[in-house]
């Protein structure tokens, strides 16, 4: 497992610009709810420890994580340095896991291709509910931390 011997939450401020001057987009999936807001949390966070100002972020909240493509998009047409999208797909006896999976890693990539605002992948496609918690603020930190991170590195890219 990719996580197995890695806290996703380390990171070393030293090397993250200063977000103080970036407005960041994050949208956010109610399903699976009790997850997605510890990775919400986690990216505030680490987006205000790296010197981001509450005012500049914006969330919006979708359905489901297939919803996060339009929310996504929705935000990136209101001019902000960098979105980050938030969800959890967790594993079912069904196909459906697969073909969600695939059309929000899909959709989120085209975004990144189309407009010139980076779009930050935060989605969870775990195969138990305990490996979402776990990388959501358990044993192996929170990603929504590490999207907050790629999220400044990207705005600051984004304005070089």
């Amino acid at each position: 497992m990719a996580t197995a011997n890695h806290n996703l939450s380390n990171y070393d401020k030293s090397t993250i610009p200063n977000a103080k001057d970036f407005r960041f987009g994050i949208v956010v999936s109610e399903w699976n709810s009790e997850i997605t807001e510890g990775l919400y949390n986690g990216a505030i966070d680490a987006l205000v420890d790296c010197g981001a100002l509450k005012e500049n972020i914006e969330r919006v909240d979708v359905p489901g994580s297939f919803e996060l493509i339009y929310g996504a998009k929705h935000l990136v047409s209101k001019s902000f340095d960098a979105v980050i999208a938030i969800g959890c797909v967790i594993q079912g006896e069904t196909k459906h896991f697969d073909f969600v999976c695939e059309g929000v890693t899909q959709g989120i990539k085209d975004l990144n291709i189309l407009y010139d605002t980076p779009v930050i992948f935060c989605v969870l496609t775990d195969n138990t509910k305990q490996q979402s918690i776990d990388r959501s603020g358990g044993k192996h930190g929170n990603k929504g931390m590490e999207a907050a991170i790629a999220a400044i590195k990207m705005a600051e890219l984004r304005t070089n």
